[in-house]
């Protein structure tokens, strides 16, 4: 569980929420469904324009990322391309074939069959890293579903405020109309800023973070198939792929 982005949403709505009853205001004066409509079905309505369907499943798909951390412990993934190299370097790289059967992940499971198949190391390294090149593009285009969600936010709140303002105009003589045409101006322009800065924008922001560090990953198990192939050293293996991960985060030997 990404703590962090639950403590965000937490905080956003109780900073709003908590402005309006510091100004002596009520909490229910936000709660406009009329306003709710406009801004996220408009909102929503944008973006279904501008994206096709695949994008806009694979957006879905990801936005569990953003309440839940990946299993990327590189010093763990580190640790398994290490043992295959070993069991490599002793036995044969065939004799991987039987343990590769196990392994869940496409993209580890793809290049260990590449290497056990005896494939030469400059071509594991091309056909893995066109994989992993569209893996990040296609999730970083489902990350910009919510960026330009982000976008298009405030100008439909502003929508919504204009079309509360039109509402007041049309029952001038109707005073105890006007009320809730303005709060339905007003508010949908609240829910536009907010939705736009505390959920659409971070959630992108988020997934192009996790995106990249996945990308880390996939480039590290590249380069351990590589070396794999090559028959390296198993102890001078280990070296070069700590290469990718910070300092302080490198398991002790």
């Amino acid at each position: 569980m990404d703590i962090l982005t639950l403590i965000g949403l937490l905080l956003g709505v109780l900073a709003i929420a908590g402005g309006q009853m510091l100004e002596g205001g009520s909490i229910f004066s936000l709660l406009q469904p009329t306003a709710a409509v406009i801004v996220f079905g408009g909102t929503i309505a944008a973006v279904l324009i501008q994206y096709p369907m695949s994008s806009v499943i694979q957006s879905i798909k990801m936005l569990r990322l953003a309440f839940f951390e990946q299993d990327e412990n590189l010093n763990s993934t580190i640790k398994e391309l290490i043992n295959y190299a070993m069991i490599a370097r002793r036995e044969g790289l065939l004799a991987l074939e039987s343990r590769i059967r196990a392994i869940k992940e496409p993209f580890l499971k793809k290049g260990l069959y590449l290497v056990v198949d005896g494939a030469d190391s400059n071509l594991i390294k091309e056909v893995m890293e066109v994989d992993a090149i569209y893996e990040e593009e296609r999730s970083i285009v489902a990350a910009k579903v919510f960026e330009s969600a982000g976008g298009y936010a405030p100008t439909i709140g502003i929508i919504g405020a204009i079309l509360g303002l039109i509402q007041v105009m049309e029952n001038l003589a109707d005073p105890t109309r006007l009320g809730a045409g303005i709060a339905v101006a007003f508010v949908a322009t609240i829910y536009g800023l907010a939705s736009a800065n505390i959920v659409w924008l971070p959630f992108a922001g988020k997934l192009k973070i996790k995106t990249r560090k996945d990308a880390v990953r996939k480039e590290m198990l590249i380069e351990g198939f590589v070396s794999i192939a090559d028959g390296e050293n198993p102890r001078y293996m280990e070296e070069k792929l700590d290469g990718f991960i910070a300092m302080k985060y490198r398991k002790k030997k």
